[in-house]
């Protein structure tokens, strides 16, 4: 059962860790790793989390999958969590260390979801835009395709949505259609 609560203080023990020691950058690059690993591996997800499998076994596992990948205080992480009993929840702290290693960094994560793909020199100005427009100097762009955005395209920062897409606007047609007395009047 995911705990965001414990997440997010092993996370940060894991930063201030990697700041004491200079090493940040690196354990981020780790991390980022360790996060490309658990998506891809359902096998490996499946090894975290099972029950049967007792932890030297997994130490052992872990280490071989990430050995000469990670930094020696990632190696030591990994073998505390699983140490702890606590691996089944490193999904969910290396997304927790990835969403504080932002925002220590000031770094904005913008999502834009169009219907076709899009070009380089379009996501180039797209950023410059939202330099230029908001107080986000650092942004991390994040490109998808959602073809049932039929037009248009939708860009997500935080909180904050604007919804530009065709879709959106047909949905807002039909809605007030839907709330348009004379419209049942005529029928």
């Amino acid at each position: 059962m995911p705990s965001p609560r414990l997440a997010s203080r092993y996370a940060k023990s894991l930063i201030d860790l990697a700041q004491e020691t200079g090493q940040l950058e690196k354990i981020y690059s780790d991390m980022m790793l360790l996060q490309g690993l658990t998506k891809s591996s359902k096998d490996f997800l499946n090894l975290l989390r099972s029950p049967i499998v007792k932890a030297d076994k997994k130490i052992k596992i872990v280490d071989a999958v990430t050995d000469g990948r990670v930094s020696t205080l990632t190696a030591s992480f990994n073998k505390l969590l699983i140490t702890k009993g606590r691996e089944a929840a490193l999904p969910e702290i290396i997304t927790s260390f990835i969403n504080q290693y932002k925002e220590l960094k000031n770094i904005h994560s913008v999502k834009l979801t169009t219907a076709v793909p899009v070009s380089d020199e379009i996501k180039r100005a797209i950023v410059t835009q939202l330099k230029n427009t908001s107080d986000m100097q650092n942004i991390e762009l994040e490109s998808l395709v959602n073809k049932d955005l039929i037009g248009g395209f939708t860009l997500q920062a935080g909180d904050k949505l604007v919804d530009a897409s065709v879709a959106a606007q047909l949905k807002e047609v039909a809605r007030q259609f839907e709330n348009n007395d004379f419209v049942y009047q005529i029928q």
